[in-house]
């Protein structure tokens, strides 16, 4: 398997971050809808959020990005748990709704940003990757998305400035090159499996799944605040 950043034509894949949605969407929004009310309460690994909050937030910061709406602290902590709480009543079977038309209808929006709100994309996926394993469910942080998530997160780590990483995923032809290497320090270098290398860059709790990590510690590798 390989990943490519740019197209063939050698421009940039703009519909990639409304693909990665679409995809996730086709297989999250079905699992959202089949779960019970007790299963939206549930803790995940963001702390003091719910699967419920987690979803508010995703569906939240879609529809900011579809009708452009920015202000208002937008994208910050305090606006994250404000557009959390003007949900509060909302009962789950709306939240999805709202969360299953952001997916399907962000990308236009995020790809006129020119790459800007890439990492947006990145984040929801990432989020349902913590439903997942909220849930205990197989998939998190992987499945059909992984092939688009993975330039997206190469590309979000150079946004953020992030150290050099040279990293070789299990399953994948070509090492994905991450963060900046502006000569400060050699790349790190990472082997094992592309789920693992996601969880290190979004600061999710690891699984005893193998891997090495040289040239960096994985508290250095986080870029999702």
């Amino acid at each position: 398997m390989t990943y490519d950043v740019i197209s063939p034509d050698g421009t940039y894949e703009s519909d990639r971050p409304g693909r990665l949605l679409r995809t996730e969407c086709v297989a999250l929004i079905p699992l959202l809808r089949s779960a019970g009310d007790a299963a939206f309460a549930a803790p995940t690994c963001c702390p003091g959020w719910t699967v419920r909050d987690v979803l508010a937030h995703c569906s939240a910061v879609l529809d900011r990005v579809i009708e452009s709406r920015f202000e208002d602290g937008a994208f910050t902590a305090a606006g994250n748990d404000r557009d959390i709480a003007d949900r509060a009543d909302w009962p789950n079977s709306r939240i999805v709704d709202e969360l299953e038309h952001g997916m399907t209808h962000a990308g236009g929006p995020i790809a006129a940003s020119k790459g800007l709100l890439d990492g947006v994309a990145l984040g929801e996926w990432v989020h349902a990757g913590d439903v997942r394993d909220a849930w205990g469910l197989p998939g998190a942080y992987g499945g059909d998305g992984l092939g688009d998530a993975l330039p997206l997160l190469a590309a979000f780590s150079k946004q953020r400035a992030a150290l050099p990483l040279h990293a070789d995923l299990d399953g994948f032809d070509e090492p994905l090159i991450l963060g900046v290497n502006d000569g400060s320090r050699p790349p790190a270098r990472f082997i094992g499996d592309a789920s693992t290398l996601v969880r290190l860059y979004a600061g999710r709790p690891l699984t005893d799944s193998a891997f090495e990590l040289a040239g960096a510690t994985p508290e250095e590798l986080s870029i999702f605040s």
